[in-house]
Protein backbone atom coordinates (compact mmCIF):
# COMPACT_ATOMS: atom_id res chain seq x y z
CA UNK A 1 0.00 0.00 0.00
CA UNK A 2 1.01 3.91 -0.43
CA UNK A 3 -0.06 5.70 2.58
CA UNK A 4 -2.58 8.68 2.02
CA UNK A 5 -0.70 11.54 2.65
CA UNK A 6 -2.29 14.64 2.26
CA UNK A 7 -1.27 17.69 0.93
CA UNK A 8 -2.48 21.35 0.61
CA UNK A 9 -2.12 24.11 -1.90
CA UNK A 10 1.58 25.00 -1.19
CA UNK A 11 2.80 20.91 -1.41
CA UNK A 12 2.89 20.78 2.35
CA UNK A 13 1.75 17.94 4.75
CA UNK A 14 -1.29 18.27 5.61
CA UNK A 15 -2.68 16.57 8.78
CA UNK A 16 -6.41 17.28 10.07
CA UNK A 17 -6.42 20.02 7.88
CA UNK A 18 -3.65 22.03 9.06
CA UNK A 19 -0.01 22.78 7.21
CA UNK A 20 3.05 20.76 9.42
CA UNK A 21 5.41 23.62 8.55
CA UNK A 22 2.78 26.42 10.10
CA UNK A 23 2.46 24.00 13.14
CA UNK A 24 5.99 24.02 13.31
CA UNK A 25 6.45 27.34 13.40
CA UNK A 26 3.84 28.06 15.88
CA UNK A 27 4.42 24.85 18.39
CA UNK A 28 8.34 24.25 17.88
CA UNK A 29 9.55 20.53 17.65
CA UNK A 30 10.01 17.95 18.09
CA UNK A 31 5.79 18.07 18.27
CA UNK A 32 3.26 15.13 18.01
CA UNK A 33 0.28 16.05 15.89
CA UNK A 34 -3.23 14.03 16.86
CA UNK A 35 -6.05 13.80 14.02
CA UNK A 36 -9.04 13.63 16.13
CA UNK A 37 -11.34 12.72 12.95
CA UNK A 38 -9.04 9.77 12.36
CA UNK A 39 -9.41 7.88 15.90
CA UNK A 40 -13.05 8.34 16.00
CA UNK A 41 -12.96 6.95 12.43
CA UNK A 42 -10.99 4.08 13.23
CA UNK A 43 -12.98 3.36 16.44
CA UNK A 44 -16.28 3.31 14.56
CA UNK A 45 -15.07 1.45 11.56
CA UNK A 46 -14.21 -1.53 14.01
CA UNK A 47 -16.99 -1.21 16.30
CA UNK A 48 -19.34 -1.29 13.33
CA UNK A 49 -17.97 -3.76 11.49
CA UNK A 50 -18.49 -6.45 14.88
CA UNK A 51 -21.69 -5.01 15.78
CA UNK A 52 -23.08 -5.80 12.41
CA UNK A 53 -22.78 -9.05 12.81
CA UNK A 54 -23.04 -9.53 16.82
CA UNK A 55 -24.71 -7.23 18.65
CA UNK A 56 -23.91 -7.40 21.84
CA UNK A 57 -20.15 -5.94 21.54
CA UNK A 58 -18.39 -3.81 23.51
CA UNK A 59 -14.46 -2.15 22.63
CA UNK A 60 -12.44 -2.00 25.65
CA UNK A 61 -9.49 0.42 24.51
CA UNK A 62 -6.11 -0.62 25.54
CA UNK A 63 -5.39 3.24 26.57
CA UNK A 64 -1.57 2.45 27.63
CA UNK A 65 -0.94 2.74 24.00
CA UNK A 66 -2.10 6.73 24.62
CA UNK A 67 -2.97 7.56 27.84
CA UNK A 68 -3.79 11.61 26.90
CA UNK A 69 -6.57 12.78 28.59
CA UNK A 70 -7.92 14.11 25.40
CA UNK A 71 -7.69 11.08 23.81
CA UNK A 72 -9.54 9.29 26.52
CA UNK A 73 -12.03 11.82 26.21
CA UNK A 74 -12.87 11.24 22.30
CA UNK A 75 -13.07 7.58 23.22
CA UNK A 76 -15.63 7.78 25.78
CA UNK A 77 -17.59 10.30 23.91
CA UNK A 78 -17.80 7.33 21.21
CA UNK A 79 -18.88 5.12 23.93
CA UNK A 80 -15.45 3.02 24.00
CA UNK A 81 -14.69 1.08 27.65
CA UNK A 82 -11.52 1.04 28.99
CA UNK A 83 -8.50 -1.99 29.25
CA UNK A 84 -6.54 -1.12 31.86
CA UNK A 85 -3.11 -2.62 32.91
CA UNK A 86 -2.14 -0.52 35.83
CA UNK A 87 -4.24 1.73 38.62
CA UNK A 88 -2.49 4.35 36.92
CA UNK A 89 -5.05 3.59 34.05
CA UNK A 90 -7.63 3.83 36.52
CA UNK A 91 -7.07 6.96 37.80
CA UNK A 92 -6.92 8.36 33.99
CA UNK A 93 -9.88 7.09 33.01
CA UNK A 94 -12.03 8.22 35.48
CA UNK A 95 -10.38 11.44 35.07
CA UNK A 96 -11.52 10.94 31.78
CA UNK A 97 -14.85 10.65 32.59
CA UNK A 98 -14.87 6.70 32.31
CA UNK A 99 -17.62 5.06 34.34
CA UNK A 100 -15.89 2.58 36.69
CA UNK A 101 -18.24 -0.41 35.23
CA UNK A 102 -16.49 0.33 31.26
CA UNK A 103 -13.19 -0.60 32.99
CA UNK A 104 -11.90 -3.67 33.09
CA UNK A 105 -8.45 -3.85 35.20
CA UNK A 106 -6.06 -6.98 33.69
CA UNK A 107 -2.49 -6.64 35.99
CA UNK A 108 0.26 -8.56 36.12
CA UNK A 109 2.52 -8.86 39.21
CA UNK A 110 0.36 -7.05 41.39
CA UNK A 111 0.92 -6.07 44.90
CA UNK A 112 -1.78 -5.64 47.66
CA UNK A 113 -2.01 -2.19 47.80
CA UNK A 114 -2.99 -2.12 43.50
CA UNK A 115 -5.37 -4.97 43.89
CA UNK A 116 -7.28 -2.43 46.49
CA UNK A 117 -7.43 0.38 44.76
CA UNK A 118 -8.84 -1.26 41.42
CA UNK A 119 -11.33 -2.75 43.40
CA UNK A 120 -12.14 0.81 45.51
CA UNK A 121 -12.55 2.27 41.71
CA UNK A 122 -15.13 -0.18 41.24
CA UNK A 123 -13.59 -1.52 37.67
CA UNK A 124 -14.20 -5.28 37.07
CA UNK A 125 -11.04 -7.02 38.33
CA UNK A 126 -9.32 -9.60 35.60
CA UNK A 127 -6.85 -11.82 37.65
CA UNK A 128 -3.88 -13.03 36.29
CA UNK A 129 -2.39 -15.65 38.63
CA UNK A 130 -3.63 -18.21 41.42
CA UNK A 131 -1.25 -16.09 43.72
CA UNK A 132 -3.60 -12.81 42.90
CA UNK A 133 -7.03 -14.55 43.51
CA UNK A 134 -5.91 -15.73 46.67
CA UNK A 135 -4.64 -12.33 47.71
CA UNK A 136 -7.74 -10.37 46.73
CA UNK A 137 -10.15 -13.07 48.73
CA UNK A 138 -8.32 -11.87 51.79
CA UNK A 139 -8.20 -8.11 51.06
CA UNK A 140 -11.96 -8.24 49.98
CA UNK A 141 -15.21 -9.44 49.96
CA UNK A 142 -15.52 -12.04 47.26
CA UNK A 143 -19.43 -11.94 47.06
CA UNK A 144 -19.58 -8.66 46.66
CA UNK A 145 -17.39 -8.65 43.07
CA UNK A 146 -17.55 -10.05 40.32
CA UNK A 147 -13.76 -11.03 38.91
CA UNK A 148 -12.58 -12.45 35.37
CA UNK A 149 -9.43 -15.02 34.53
CA UNK A 150 -6.94 -13.86 32.02
CA UNK A 151 -5.99 -17.50 30.02
CA UNK A 152 -2.76 -17.92 28.46
CA UNK A 153 -4.35 -20.78 25.67
CA UNK A 154 -0.56 -21.69 24.48
CA UNK A 155 -0.65 -19.60 21.35
CA UNK A 156 1.32 -16.18 20.89
CA UNK A 157 1.73 -14.00 17.88
CA UNK A 158 2.87 -10.37 17.28
CA UNK A 159 4.81 -7.73 15.26
CA UNK A 160 8.76 -8.68 17.88
CA UNK A 161 9.45 -11.38 20.73
CA UNK A 162 8.84 -8.78 23.22
CA UNK A 163 4.94 -8.18 22.02
CA UNK A 164 4.56 -11.95 22.23
CA UNK A 165 1.74 -12.42 25.26
CA UNK A 166 0.44 -15.65 24.90
CA UNK A 167 2.83 -19.30 25.01
CA UNK A 168 5.07 -21.24 26.94
CA UNK A 169 7.70 -18.22 27.23
CA UNK A 170 5.31 -15.52 28.44
CA UNK A 171 5.19 -14.03 31.80
CA UNK A 172 1.01 -13.61 31.32
CA UNK A 173 -2.15 -15.21 32.43
CA UNK A 174 -3.16 -19.04 33.60
CA UNK A 175 -2.46 -21.78 31.50
CA UNK A 176 -5.61 -23.55 30.13
CA UNK A 177 -5.00 -26.62 31.53
CA UNK A 178 -5.65 -24.59 35.18
CA UNK A 179 -8.51 -22.81 33.79
CA UNK A 180 -11.26 -25.03 35.74
CA UNK A 181 -9.28 -25.27 38.78
CA UNK A 182 -9.16 -21.63 39.01
CA UNK A 183 -13.04 -21.23 38.45
CA UNK A 184 -14.05 -23.61 40.98
CA UNK A 185 -11.23 -22.58 43.41
CA UNK A 186 -12.99 -18.69 43.16
CA UNK A 187 -16.06 -19.78 43.72
CA UNK A 188 -15.55 -21.57 46.46
CA UNK A 189 -13.39 -18.38 47.92
CA UNK A 190 -17.00 -16.66 47.26
CA UNK A 191 -16.09 -15.00 44.21
CA UNK A 192 -18.70 -14.70 41.21
CA UNK A 193 -16.48 -15.43 38.22
CA UNK A 194 -18.41 -13.89 34.52
CA UNK A 195 -15.65 -13.08 32.55
CA UNK A 196 -13.04 -15.08 30.71
CA UNK A 197 -10.28 -13.35 28.53
CA UNK A 198 -6.77 -13.75 26.32
CA UNK A 199 -4.31 -11.44 24.73
CA UNK A 200 -1.51 -13.01 22.75
CA UNK A 201 0.14 -10.43 21.17
CA UNK A 202 0.36 -6.85 19.74
CA UNK A 203 0.53 -5.68 15.81
CA UNK A 204 -1.03 -8.31 14.50
CA UNK A 205 -1.83 -8.44 10.61
CA UNK A 206 -2.20 -11.86 10.22
CA UNK A 207 -5.70 -13.02 11.30
CA UNK A 208 -4.58 -17.14 11.82
CA UNK A 209 -3.00 -16.91 15.05
CA UNK A 210 -6.07 -14.25 16.46
CA UNK A 211 -8.46 -17.25 15.16
CA UNK A 212 -6.46 -19.98 16.94
CA UNK A 213 -6.73 -17.93 20.26
CA UNK A 214 -10.20 -17.51 19.75
CA UNK A 215 -11.09 -20.80 19.11
CA UNK A 216 -8.78 -21.91 22.00
CA UNK A 217 -10.12 -19.45 24.34
CA UNK A 218 -13.97 -20.87 23.07
CA UNK A 219 -13.08 -24.61 24.14
CA UNK A 220 -11.38 -23.54 27.82
CA UNK A 221 -14.75 -21.54 28.12
CA UNK A 222 -17.09 -24.37 27.31
CA UNK A 223 -14.92 -26.62 29.69
CA UNK A 224 -15.43 -24.25 32.53
CA UNK A 225 -18.55 -24.07 31.69
CA UNK A 226 -19.14 -27.76 31.75
CA UNK A 227 -16.70 -28.78 34.56
CA UNK A 228 -17.33 -25.72 36.61
CA UNK A 229 -20.79 -24.17 35.81
CA UNK A 230 -20.05 -20.78 35.21
CA UNK A 231 -22.00 -18.79 33.29
CA UNK A 232 -20.10 -16.14 31.39
CA UNK A 233 -21.49 -12.37 30.97
CA UNK A 234 -18.60 -11.88 28.82
CA UNK A 235 -15.51 -13.48 27.11
CA UNK A 236 -13.12 -11.32 26.17
CA UNK A 237 -10.38 -12.15 23.14
CA UNK A 238 -8.17 -9.07 24.20
CA UNK A 239 -6.48 -6.69 21.56
CA UNK A 240 -2.97 -6.85 19.62
CA UNK A 241 -5.13 -5.57 15.75
CA UNK A 242 -1.95 -4.53 13.96
CA UNK A 243 -1.50 -1.47 12.01
CA UNK A 244 0.55 -0.89 8.52
CA UNK A 245 3.42 0.79 9.17
CA UNK A 246 5.64 -0.09 6.07
CA UNK A 247 4.43 0.90 2.48
CA UNK A 248 4.71 -2.69 1.16
CA UNK A 249 2.20 -3.62 3.97
CA UNK A 250 -1.64 -4.07 3.83
CA UNK A 251 -4.46 -3.31 6.17
CA UNK A 252 -6.18 -5.47 7.94
CA UNK A 253 -9.42 -6.16 6.03
CA UNK A 254 -11.74 -5.53 9.14
CA UNK A 255 -14.63 -6.52 7.24
CA UNK A 256 -13.27 -10.46 6.61
CA UNK A 257 -11.47 -10.57 9.90
CA UNK A 258 -14.68 -9.78 11.85
CA UNK A 259 -17.24 -12.33 10.14
CA UNK A 260 -14.58 -14.83 10.72
CA UNK A 261 -14.23 -14.22 14.51
CA UNK A 262 -17.87 -13.70 15.05
CA UNK A 263 -19.19 -17.12 12.91
CA UNK A 264 -16.42 -18.93 15.23
CA UNK A 265 -17.48 -17.44 18.31
CA UNK A 266 -21.06 -18.10 17.59
CA UNK A 267 -20.51 -21.48 16.33
CA UNK A 268 -18.77 -22.27 19.64
CA UNK A 269 -21.45 -20.84 21.48
CA UNK A 270 -23.72 -22.66 20.26
CA UNK A 271 -21.16 -26.17 20.49
CA UNK A 272 -21.51 -25.55 24.39
CA UNK A 273 -24.29 -24.07 24.74
CA UNK A 274 -22.97 -20.99 26.51
CA UNK A 275 -25.88 -18.81 25.70
CA UNK A 276 -25.07 -15.08 24.59
CA UNK A 277 -22.51 -13.80 26.38
CA UNK A 278 -21.05 -9.99 25.56
CA UNK A 279 -17.82 -10.56 23.35
CA UNK A 280 -15.39 -7.73 23.67
CA UNK A 281 -12.41 -6.69 21.95
CA UNK A 282 -9.35 -4.75 23.44
CA UNK A 283 -7.77 -2.64 20.80
CA UNK A 284 -4.98 0.06 21.19
CA UNK A 285 -2.80 0.37 18.01
CA UNK A 286 -5.88 -0.20 15.69
CA UNK A 287 -7.16 2.75 17.06
CA UNK A 288 -4.70 5.76 17.65
CA UNK A 289 -1.74 4.56 15.85
CA UNK A 290 -2.15 5.69 12.61
CA UNK A 291 -3.57 9.04 13.86
CA UNK A 292 -0.80 11.01 15.33
CA UNK A 293 2.80 12.40 13.45
CA UNK A 294 5.78 13.25 15.28
CA UNK A 295 7.23 16.34 13.50
CA UNK A 296 11.11 16.88 14.15
CA UNK A 297 13.59 19.33 12.66
CA UNK A 298 16.93 18.36 10.79
CA UNK A 299 19.85 20.09 12.25
CA UNK A 300 22.69 18.55 11.00
CA UNK A 301 23.99 16.83 7.95
CA UNK A 302 27.03 15.05 8.35
CA UNK A 303 29.31 12.64 6.17
CA UNK A 304 30.94 10.19 8.39
CA UNK A 305 31.61 7.11 7.14
CA UNK A 306 28.07 7.04 6.51
CA UNK A 307 25.77 10.15 5.68
CA UNK A 308 23.72 11.07 8.33
CA UNK A 309 20.47 13.32 8.66
CA UNK A 310 20.67 14.48 12.28
CA UNK A 311 17.01 15.77 13.92
CA UNK A 312 15.87 16.99 17.32
CA UNK A 313 14.06 13.92 18.14
CA UNK A 314 15.43 10.63 20.05
CA UNK A 315 14.34 7.44 21.41
CA UNK A 316 13.38 9.26 24.26
CA UNK A 317 10.59 10.70 22.34
CA UNK A 318 9.80 7.43 20.11
CA UNK A 319 11.39 4.46 21.12
CA UNK A 320 9.79 1.82 19.15
CA UNK A 321 12.58 1.68 16.58
CA UNK A 322 15.45 1.38 19.24
CA UNK A 323 13.52 -1.04 21.36
CA UNK A 324 11.72 -3.29 18.83
CA UNK A 325 13.11 -2.41 15.24
CA UNK A 326 10.51 -1.33 14.34
CA UNK A 327 9.80 0.92 11.16
CA UNK A 328 8.17 4.22 10.60
CA UNK A 329 8.14 5.60 7.51
CA UNK A 330 9.31 8.94 7.25
CA UNK A 331 8.24 11.78 4.40
CA UNK A 332 10.10 15.34 4.47
CA UNK A 333 7.05 17.48 5.49
CA UNK A 334 7.33 20.09 2.72
CA UNK A 335 7.81 17.16 -0.15
CA UNK A 336 6.15 14.65 1.18
CA UNK A 337 5.90 13.10 -2.23
CA UNK A 338 9.46 13.15 -3.44
CA UNK A 339 10.99 10.43 -5.05
CA UNK A 340 14.06 9.17 -3.36
CA UNK A 341 17.54 10.21 -4.58
CA UNK A 342 19.48 8.79 -1.69
CA UNK A 343 19.77 6.24 0.93
CA UNK A 344 20.66 8.24 4.57
CA UNK A 345 20.48 7.00 8.39
CA UNK A 346 18.02 9.28 10.33
CA UNK A 347 19.49 9.58 13.95
CA UNK A 348 18.40 11.18 16.95
CA UNK A 349 19.86 13.38 19.27
CA UNK A 350 20.32 10.69 22.24
CA UNK A 351 23.79 9.88 23.36
CA UNK A 352 22.94 6.66 22.43
CA UNK A 353 24.40 4.37 19.10
CA UNK A 354 20.97 2.89 19.08
CA UNK A 355 18.88 6.23 18.85
CA UNK A 356 18.59 5.80 15.11
CA UNK A 357 14.86 6.29 13.30
CA UNK A 358 16.12 4.25 10.37
CA UNK A 359 19.07 3.27 8.48
CA UNK A 360 19.95 3.36 4.53
CA UNK A 361 16.55 4.91 4.62
CA UNK A 362 15.90 5.89 0.98
CA UNK A 363 14.87 9.40 0.94
CA UNK A 364 14.91 12.40 -1.49
CA UNK A 365 17.27 15.27 -0.97
CA UNK A 366 17.16 16.28 2.84
CA UNK A 367 18.84 20.19 4.37
CA UNK A 368 19.26 20.96 7.24
CA UNK A 369 16.25 23.16 8.49
CA UNK A 370 13.97 20.56 6.95
CA UNK A 371 10.87 19.00 8.89
CA UNK A 372 10.27 15.91 8.68
CA UNK A 373 7.00 13.75 9.75
CA UNK A 374 7.73 10.18 10.89
CA UNK A 375 4.17 8.76 10.66
CA UNK A 376 2.24 6.12 12.82
CA UNK A 377 3.13 7.38 16.13
CA UNK A 378 -0.13 7.29 17.88
CA UNK A 379 0.18 3.99 20.11
CA UNK A 380 2.97 3.14 22.47
CA UNK A 381 5.19 6.47 21.63
CA UNK A 382 4.69 9.68 24.15
CA UNK A 383 3.30 6.92 26.24
CA UNK A 384 6.98 5.08 26.13
CA UNK A 385 8.53 8.21 26.64
CA UNK A 386 10.54 9.58 28.86
CA UNK A 387 13.12 12.22 30.51
CA UNK A 388 16.23 10.40 29.27
CA UNK A 389 19.30 12.66 28.82
CA UNK A 390 17.70 15.15 31.06
CA UNK A 391 15.37 16.45 27.98
CA UNK A 392 12.34 17.76 28.14
CA UNK A 393 9.28 15.74 26.64
CA UNK A 394 7.31 17.28 23.80
CA UNK A 395 3.83 18.68 23.49
CA UNK A 396 0.87 17.57 21.90
CA UNK A 397 -1.66 18.83 19.71
CA UNK A 398 -5.16 17.81 18.62
CA UNK A 399 -6.16 18.60 15.04
CA UNK A 400 -10.37 18.65 13.82
CA UNK A 401 -11.98 20.67 11.42
CA UNK A 402 -8.33 22.65 10.96
CA UNK A 403 -7.87 23.92 14.45
CA UNK A 404 -5.38 23.01 16.39
CA UNK A 405 -5.64 23.02 20.51
CA UNK A 406 -2.97 22.33 22.49
CA UNK A 407 -3.30 18.91 24.50
CA UNK A 408 -0.21 18.92 26.20
CA UNK A 409 2.30 21.21 27.11
CA UNK A 410 6.06 21.32 26.55
CA UNK A 411 7.73 20.67 29.59
CA UNK A 412 9.90 22.91 30.49
CA UNK A 413 13.61 22.44 32.56
CA UNK A 414 11.69 22.71 35.95
CA UNK A 415 9.99 19.79 35.16
CA UNK A 416 13.16 17.60 34.87
CA UNK A 417 13.08 18.46 38.62
CA UNK A 418 9.69 17.82 40.00
CA UNK A 419 9.97 15.98 42.65
CA UNK A 420 13.72 15.93 43.52
CA UNK A 421 14.86 17.26 46.81
CA UNK A 422 19.12 17.95 47.43
CA UNK A 423 19.26 16.50 51.50
CA UNK A 424 19.58 19.68 53.75
CA UNK A 425 23.57 17.89 54.82
CA UNK A 426 24.67 18.29 50.91
CA UNK A 427 23.63 22.41 51.15
CA UNK A 428 26.24 22.90 53.78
Amino acid sequence: MIFDLETNEKGNLSIGGADALELVAKYKTPLYVVDEDKIRDNYRRLYNAFYSKYQDFKIFYACKANTNLAVMRILEQEGSCIDAVSIGEIYIALKAGFDPSRILFTGNNVKDDELKFAISSGATVNIDSISQLKRLSKITDPSKHKISFRINPNVGAGHHEHCITGGELSKFGIMEEEAVEVYNMAQNLGFQPTGIHTHIGSGILDPEPFMLAVEKLMDVAGRVHEDAGVEFEFIDFGGGLGIPYHPDESKLDIEVFSKEITDLFKEKLSQYDLKNPSMYLEPGRYIVGDASVLLTKVNTIKNSYRKFAGIDAGFNTLIRPAMYGSYHHIVVANQPHEKPNQKIDIAGNVCESGDLFARDRPMPEIREGDVLAILNVGAYSFSMSSQYNSRPRPAEVLLRDCKDEIIRERESFDDLLYRQNIPSRLLK
